[in-house]
C-alpha cells in the first residue's frame, strides 16, 4: 500500500514483447486495457512503470506515454504527477464513447474526423471570443509541447490531444471538454493506423505541418480573431481528413 494515497502497486501481470507489422501504442492500449476489464488490474491499482512496460512489453519510453495517454483519454486509468497511473473506478468512467474496437476501416476513421470538423471549428471561434489569461497560457504551452516533441523525433499524440483539450477548455463551456470524452482515443486516429501504410519521411512531414497548423490556430485564438480560429481550425482537420483518404485509397489500390 502506498503511504498516504490508499493504493497499491500492481506486479502480477505480464505482458509478452509486441512485434510488429501491429501499431505499438494501440496494440498495448489493448493488452492494458484487456488486463483491466477483465479485473486483473482493479480500480486503484497502479499500473506497473514505465520502466517495467518497456521491459515486459519491449517498446519504448514513448510507445508507453502514448499507450498511458490513449487510456488516461478513455477512462480507463487516471494519472498523478510524480506518482504513477492508477485504474479508475468504472463509475467515474464516460457512459458513452466511440469505442477504438468498433473503428475497423479508414473509412470510420473519416466518419469521426467529419464529425470533429462539424464541432471543432465552432469551438475554436468560441475559444478567440471567450479566451482568458488561463485559457491561453494553457493553449500555448500545450502548442510548444507539440513543438517540443515533433522535433524529438516523437509521435507526439499526447500533446496533440493536449493541444484539443486546451482549445475545447478555452470555450468556456464544460460541455465540449466533455465531448473530447465521448471521442476518446479517436481524437486522434494516427495511433490506430498501421504505420506501414505510410513511410517514416511522409509522417514526419505531416506532424510538421500539424505544427505549422496548431501555430495558426493557436495565434488566432490569442488574437481574439474567431473568424480565422474557424478557417484555421476547419483547414487543420480538412487536411487530417485529406490524409486519411488518400491513405484509404492507398490501401484500396493494394488490395485490388
Amino acid at each position: 500500500m502506498d503511504a498516504g494515497n490508499g493504493t497499491k502497486p500492481v506486479q502480477g501481470i505480464a505482458l509478452s514483447p509486441l512485434a510488429p507489422p501491429a501499431n505499438l501504442t494501440a496494440e498495448l492500449v489493448r493488452r492494458l486495457a484487456a488486463e483491466i476489464r477483465a479485473g486483473h488490474l482493479r480500480p486503484g491499482d497502479r499500473l506497473p512503470t514505465e520502466q517495467a512496460l518497456m521491459r515486459q512489453a519491449g517498446v519504448s519510453r514513448t510507445v508507453v506515454r502514448e499507450a498511458v495517454a490513449a487510456l488516461r483519454a478513455e477512462g480507463l486509468v487516471l494519472t498523478r504527477q510524480g506518482v504513477g497511473a492508477f485504474v479508475a473506478d468504472p463509475s467515474t468512467r464516460g457512459q458513452v464513447r466511440i469505442d477504438p474496437g468498433e473503428m475497423r476501416s479508414l473509412t470510420d476513421i473519416l466518419q469521426v474526423i467529419e464529425l470533429r470538423i462539424a464541432i471543432e471549428t465552432e469551438a475554436a471561434g468560441l475559444a478567440a471570443e471567450r479566451r482568458d489569461r488561463e485559457a491561453m497560457e494553457r493553449l500555448i504551452a500545450a502548442a510548444a509541447a507539440f513543438d517540443r516533441a515533433v522535433e524529438a523525433g516523437e509521435g507526439a499524440v499526447r500533446q496533440d490531444l493536449d493541444f484539443h483539450r486546451a482549445v475545447f477548455a478555452a470555450t468556456g463551456n464544460s460541455f465540449f471538454p466533455r465531448f473530447l470524452e465521448f471521442l476518446g482515443p479517436m481524437l486522434i486516429p494516427r495511433q490506430t493506423v498501421r504505420p506501414q501504410l505510410e513511410d517514416a519521411e511522409a509522417r514526419t512531414a505531416y506532424l510538421q505541418r500539424v505544427r505549422e497548423e496548431h501555430e495558426r490556430i493557436t495565434a488566432a485564438i490569442v488574437a481574439g480573431k474567431a473568424a480565422e480560429a474557424r478557417t484555421a481550425m476547419r483547414r487543420h482537420l480538412t487536411a487530417s481528413r485529406d490524409r486519411y483518404a488518400k491513405l484509404a485509397g492507398q490501401l484500396a489500390a493494394a488490395a485490388g
